[in-house]
């Protein structure tokens, strides 16, 4: 797997854990105090996020962290 690839897949593990709580994108940014586009960006996989911003993640979405890069889930 490639680093974009990786990336690209967070991205889209995030917005699939935020989906199922029926979370809209703009909460999950104001929650982690991003800007809609960062959060944008970061769902798609254009950002290489910090591991403390994956915890923010987490932590806003209640899961572990290894949900995030639970890809077979």
């Amino acid at each position: 797997m490639t680093e974009e690839e990786l990336l690209k897949n967070i991205g889209q593990r995030i917005k699939e854990l935020r989906k199922q709580q029926g979370m809209p994108q703009i909460e999950l940014a104001v929650e982690l105090n991003y800007e809609k586009s960062n959060m944008s960006r970061l769902e798609s996989g254009r950002v290489n996020p910090r591991v403390s911003t994956l915890l923010k993640v987490a932590q806003a979405l209640n899961v572990e962290l290894k949900d995030l890069i639970d890809f077979k889930s």
